[in-house]
C-alpha cells in the first residue's frame, strides 16, 4: 500500500533523529507478523587524495508498497567538510544519498544505515479489481522506449514473434507469460559478465548474443513487454538474506557487497503490478548445485514460481533508467543506465563501481525480526 509523498518525507526526516534503529523494527514486527525487517548498511571509504570528492549511494524505494517499506534512513559522515543530501531523480523513480566533500576535506568516508521491511509477493488472479488501472499518462510512461530499452525495430519484431502463437484477444497476463517463457528459453546467464550487466537490449538482439546477467535478461523481458503494449519496468535492488525456498544461488546475507540483483514487473489491469524474474531461472540453471538441466524439478518449480511471485529476501532500490548523477563533473558523459551500485568521483575522475575492493565500499545486511 502506498503512502503519500508527504508521509514519505516525514519518514525520512524522522529517521535522522532516531537514536537507534531497533525500537521501530520491534513495533512494526508486532503489528505485521508476515513481514521481515532488515538493517542494511552501506559504507564508502574512498582512498582519495585530499580535496574534492562526491559519492552517490542508492537508497530504497521512494514510496512504500504492499511488499516493501522503508522504516528509516540514517546517513553518517565523520568529516565536518562533508554535506549529505537525499536526492530524488526528476521522475521520482530513484533516490540516492549524495555526499560532497570540498577541497579542504582530508577524509572521504560516509555510511548510511537503512531499515526496511519486506513481505513475500504472490500472484492472485482469483478476483479482479476494476480500480486497479493505470492512467493514460502512466501507461505511456511505462511503455515508453529509452536508450537501453528501445521498443521499436528489432525489439518490436521480436515481441511480435513471442506472441505469434497466442490468441489475438489474449490478456496482458497471457501475453506477459508468453514473453517470460521466450526469455527463459532463449537467454542464458553468462558468468563472465561484469556486475549485473548493462541491459542494452537492442545490442543483445542485434548480435543474437542473449547471454548476460539479471540487468540484461530482465531488461529483455521489460523491453519486449513494452513493445507489446504491456507496461513493464525493471526494479533494481540487492539480496539481503538467504533463500527460505532451498535455493542457495538465490540468496545472500551478511556481507552483501556483491549481491545486487535486478528484477522485473509488468502491469495487468485489474490486478496491478505483477512480479517476474526470468533472470533468476537462468541463474538456478547455471549455478544451483553446480548446474541443473532445464527440466530438473528444481528448475521447473522456480520457473513456475517466478512468474507472479517474489521471495522478498531482497531490498528494492528503484525503477530508474538512464540516470544523471547530480553534481557529476562528467556531465552527460557520466550518465549511468541504472543505479544499483555506489558511485563516486574525485578530481581524477569516476571510480569503478563494479570494483568494491579498490573503490572501497562495503554493504552488509542483518535480519532484525
Amino acid at each position: 500500500m502506498s503512502i503519500s509523498r508527504r508521509s514519505a518525507i516525514k519518514t525520512i526526516a524522522g529517521a535522522f533523529a532516531l537514536p537507534t534503529l531497533n525500537p521501530i523494527s520491534s513495533v512494526f514486527a508486532q503489528a505485521n507478523p508476515n513481514w521481515s525487517t532488515y538493517e542494511i548498511v552501506t559504507e564508502v571509504n574512498l582512498e582519495s587524495p585530499n580535496g574534492f570528492a562526491e559519492t552517490w549511494i542508492p537508497l530504497p524505494l521512494v514510496l512504500d508498497t504492499n511488499y516493501f517499506r522503508t522504516l528509516a534512513i540514517r546517513p553518517e559522515s565523520n568529516d565536518p567538510k562533508s554535506v549529505n543530501q537525499i536526492y530524488e531523480t526528476a521522475d521520482k523513480q530513484a533516490r540516492m544519498l549524495w555526499t560532497k566533500w570540498d577541497k579542504s576535506a582530508t577524509n572521504h568516508s560516509v555510511k548510511v544505515s537503512m531499515l526496511v521491511s519486506t513481505c513475500n509477493r504472490n500472484l492472485e488472479l482469483n478476483t479482479s479489481n476494476p480500480a486497479l488501472t493505470l492512467s493514460k499518462a502512466e501507461k505511456a510512461y511505462w511503455t515508453r522506449g529509452t536508450k537501453y530499452l528501445p521498443t521499436d525495430g528489432i525489439v518490436k519484431t521480436k515481441a511480435q514473434e513471442c506472441l505469434a502463437n497466442i490468441p489475438v484477444n489474449a490478456t496482458d497476463v497471457e501475453k506477459a507469460k508468453a514473453i517470460y517463457n521466450w526469455v527463459v528459453d532463449n537467454t542464458h546467464r553468462d558468468p563472465k559478465t561484469r556486475g549485473c550487466g548493462q541491459g542494452d537490449v537492442k545490442l543483445m538482439l542485434e548480435t543474437n548474443n542473449l547471454g548476460g546477467k539479471c540487468a540484461d535478461i530482465n531488461a529483455v523481458f521489460v523491453a519486449l513487454a513494452r513493445s507489446a503494449g504491456i507496461p513493464a519496468r525493471d526494479v533494481y535492488g540487492i539480496r539481503i538474506a538467504d533463500s527460505a525456498r532451498g535455493y542457495k544461488s538465490l540468496g545472500k546475507s551478511g556481507d552483501i557487497t556483491k549481491a545486487q540483483h535486478c528484477r522485473a514487473e509488468f502491469y495487468a489491469a485489474g490486478y496491478g503490478w505483477m512480479p517476474v524474474d526470468p533472470a533468476d531461472v537462468r541463474k538456478v540453471i547455471l549455478e544451483e548445485t553446480g548446474g541443473l538441466p532445464a527440466n530438473d524439478p528444481k528448475v521447473l518449480a522456480i520457473r513456475d514460481y517466478l512468474f507472479g511471485n517474489w521471495e522478498m529476501n531482497w531490498m528494492a532500490y528503484n525503477y530508474g533508467h538512464d540516470i544523471s548523477l547530480p553534481g557529476s563533473k562528467l556531465g552527460s558523459k557520466g550518465d549511468i543506465p541504472f543505479l544499483m551500485y555506489p558511485q563516486a568521483e574525485n578530481t581524477e575522475g569516476r571510480f569503478d563501481s563494479l570494483d568494491p575492493d579498490n573503490f572501497k565500499y562495503k554493504i552488509t545486511s542483518r535480519q532484525i525480526s
